[in-house]
């Protein structure tokens, strides 16, 4: 019989002991404002440009954490440096977040990618509430409305496709609305949320996903339309699985059965197809057809992939009790526990090859910043805690 104490310890362990003391003590900038992101494995600055999805990412950690963990002053010292040095820098003139400043908070790159403004709107409507600011929320609630008018065309000015000609519509963004609304219901009218959550959840399933394989595509063609290229053709087992348990957590809101195991079934579908037999882990990207993939990276295996994927399981197995969820859980907890954990200096490492050989030492970089490992240790260790309490 499973031990599910033994799994909540061992996350809530590991969060409070290895991953927010490593962030605490090395990624603060107590000079210019702001966090280091780029952090190798003992903990030491290797580049000072800050990346804006990474700054909002980590306020939006600490905010929660001290929303919804622990109310520990350190938490709330990092929510006031990063909002602060966010609000600060973080936009130009017509409100939308750059991509990345240098270490003084100096535009380094445009703001081509929508995702800073998701990430600002996350931290800023959980910081409104760790500090009680009216004027984070305002804030939190302008970004969210400069997103719903960029929908159609996330990166304007900056989009390299020339247009009118193979028009593709990505998934990222409908994958993540369902998140974010969820994490902005405080500062929204109840009307917004739920119209938001409808549509892209419409979308996710009737565009995206694909009826006869159980599989979800990277990019569509107009309503949906299957489009026989390198893009077309894109998989991305983590970004399906993690939407598969934004949708779950729409599903448990709204009471509806039908969806949750739906949602369930798909991430079970999608992982049980990334999953590499040969050497384990769920790859970073497929194509559709089994045909070359574009990206060479395709085989690596990375960190947020199989912690999206152990949040998945371990929801769809608390809210449906099937046996197969906590049968994969088990299965992709052994390997991310084996490879991705760093037992001696604290956080995860980032970047496996196939084989599950470390590729880079890095615990932060351009990508990889304070987010997803505590998210998912503190997801799964809540989730283990309330099938404890269920029992």
């Amino acid at each position: 019989m499973t031990d599910y104490k033994n799994y909540q310890e061992q996350y809530k362990l590991y969060l409070d002991e290895h991953t927010l003391p490593f962030w605490l003590k090395h990624s603060p900038d107590d000079v210019n404002g702001g966090f280091f992101t780029s952090i190798d494995r003992q903990g030491q600055v290797y580049d000072t440009d800050k990346f804006m999805w990474l700054q909002a990412r980590q306020v939006w950690t600490f905010s929660m954490l001290y929303n919804n963990y622990q109310q520990h002053d350190d938490f709330l010292s990092m929510v006031k440096n990063g909002a602060a040095f966010l609000q600060k820098n973080g936009r130009d003139s017509d409100g939308n977040w750059y991509f990345a400043l240098s270490i003084e908070g100096k535009p380094l790159v445009q703001p081509y990618n929508i995702f800073s403004d998701c990430f600002a709107a996350m931290a800023f409507a959980q910081a409104s509430q760790a500090l009680q600011s009216d004027e984070y929320k305002t804030l939190a609630v302008k970004t969210f409305r400069n997103i719903k008018a960029r929908q159609e065309n996330p990166k304007g000015k900056y989009n390299k496709a020339y247009p009118g000609n193979r028009e593709l519509k990505n998934f990222a963004l409908p994958m993540i609305l369902c998140n974010l609304v969820l994490e902005l219901e405080d500062v929204l009218p109840t009307e917004e949320v739920e119209q938001t959550l409808h549509q892209n959840v419409d979308l996710i399933f009737n565009e995206f996903y694909q009826q006869d394989t159980g599989l979800i595509l990277e990019n569509v063609g107009p309503g949906g339309a299957f489009v026989d290229t390198y893009d077309g053709r894109l998989l991305n087992p983590g970004h399906g699985i993690e939407a598969m348990w934004f949708v779950m957590d729409v599903a448990k809101r709204w009471n509806d059965r039908p969806l949750l195991e739906k949602a369930g079934q798909i991430a079970l579908k999608i992982l049980e197809y990334g999953w590499d037999h040969e050497f384990g882990g769920i790859f970073y990207f497929m194509d559709y057809k089994n045909k070359p993939p574009q990206q060479l990276e395709w085989d690596q295996k990375l960190w947020w992939v199989h912690l999206e994927t152990l949040i998945a399981m371990a929801k769809a197995f608390r809210y449906t009790g099937k046996p197969e969820f906590m049968q994969w859980f088990s299965k992709v907890h052994d390997y991310s526990w084996q490879h991705f954990a760093d037992h001696e200096y604290g956080e995860w490492f980032g970047y496996l090859n196939r084989r599950g050989e470390i590729l880079l030492p890095l615990k932060g970089g351009k990508w990889k910043g304070c987010f997803h490992v505590p998210r998912a240790l503190y997801q799964i260790y809540k989730t283990f805690e309330a099938i404890e309490n269920e029992k």
